[in-house]
């Protein structure tokens, strides 16, 4: 028993280090982490002054909010979605762990 443990352990190990290193699942999480980036930054939230400031603060305020969005908050949301895509899918890889190892001990209480 516990030797099968120590293989769906292993088993588990040897996946989430795929997941994390393995070319192909980069691009694609890279893939999915760039989607979700854009989505969120299409979704930007714009504010609106409730007292009209002068013009030259108005443009500051605006230069200030477009390199926020354009130049700072990609790579930010970026590294963000794609961690958390590294993390579903080490959840997934946990969750059958578990199925398996409930499996074998289903299977260990029969015999």
């Amino acid at each position: 028993m516990k030797k099968k443990f120590a293989e769906a352990l292993k088993t588990y190990k040897k996946e989430v280090f795929r997941v994390e290193h393995d070319p192909e699942e980069l691009r694609t999480l890279t893939r999915e982490a760039m989607h979700y980036t854009e989505d969120a930054l299409d979704n930007a939230y714009h504010f609106h002054f409730h007292k009209l400031p002068d013009a030259s603060r108005v443009e500051v305020i605006n230069m200030i909010n477009n390199y926020t969005l354009e130049a700072l908050l990609p790579p930010i949301v970026e590294k963000i979605s794609k961690r958390q895509l590294v993390l579903e899918r080490k959840v997934e890889l946990l969750v059958r762990l578990l199925e398996e190892a409930l499996d074998r001990i289903g299977e260990s209480d029969e015999q």
